[in-house]
């Protein structure tokens, strides 16, 4: 199939996945790599209450607070 006719398919709103080999594909710059932080227990303590409130696990809010002060460095 041309990319024409799959970005009128997309358009129209219909599902053009079965069109696509996801097999390959890549999020540049999106790749994991485990990294270990030791913090204070009162840091902990802070982070487990913020996730508690939020519903959320620990290491989310951390990449999140970590993510938006990147941003601001930029």
């Amino acid at each position: 199939m041309k990319a024409k006719e799959i970005e009128k398919k997309f358009d129209k709103g219909e599902d053009i996945t079965k069109n696509l080999d996801t097999s390959k594909a890549r999020r540049p710059d999106q790749e994991q790599k485990r990294v270990n932080v030791d913090f204070p227990l009162w840091m902990i303590q802070q982070l487990d209450k913020e996730a508690k409130r939020l519903g959320v696990p620990r290491q989310s809010i951390i990449k999140v607070w970590v993510a938006e002060r990147l941003e601001k460095a930029s």
